[in-house]
């Protein structure tokens, strides 16, 4: 059975991972993934470079800062982005053998059609915004907008078949094991 963790950027879907991998449990992660790929995809590094332009690599490098402004100016340009990389991903996914996957945009991606059962990891969004400031060390404005551009998180919850909270103060543990357990 082929399952999806999943929730916004700041829900702390990585620390559950890392907690899941400590149980044994492989888990593809399509962020490292489509980093990877970018990387080593000349058909990719080909394409990013006919959309952004030559400032897109530098010396086969993806150059971050340009990619990442170009993904953001609009969602026509992210989605064009997202068509080139989305793929890529998806078949190496498909190719890895693996059962579980962490992906951030699960569905916006279309990603949820290659597993049977997904599993969102949610906070409240004051938490989110406090680790993204911390972690990417970002403004609290710049913070938002990088929630503002993903699915709501009500909207991941209503889909999922299971919930994961992860504010801070409820016990990981126990939630992990009832998942597990369904």
């Amino acid at each position: 059975m082929k399952t999806a963790i999943t929730g916004g950027i700041g829900s702390g879907k990585s620390f559950v991972c890392r907690l899941l991998e400590q149980r044994g449990i492989t888990i593809y992660d399509c962020d490292q993934a489509a980093k990877r790929l970018m990387r080593t995809s000349d058909v990719i590094c080909r394409k990013l470079t006919e959309l952004i332009g030559p400032d897109a690599y530098f010396d086969g490098v993806p150059n971050k800062a340009a990619i990442t402004r170009y993904l953001m100016a609009s969602p026509e340009n992210a989605q064009a982005i997202n068509s080139i990389v989305h793929p890529a991903v998806a078949d190496d996914f498909e190719h890895s053998q693996m059962e579980w996957m962490e992906c951030a945009i699960l569905y916006e991606s279309g990603f949820d059609r290659l597993v049977d059962r997904v599993f969102v990891v949610t906070a409240p969004e004051e938490v989110r915004i406090d680790r993204i400031m911390r972690r990417d060390g970002i403004s609290r404005q710049k913070a938002e907008e990088w929630i503002a551009r993903q699915w709501p998180q009500e909207e991941l919850v209503r889909r999922a078949g299971g919930v994961i909270i992860n504010d801070g103060t409820m016990p990981l543990i126990p939630q992990i094991d009832r998942l597990l357990n369904t």
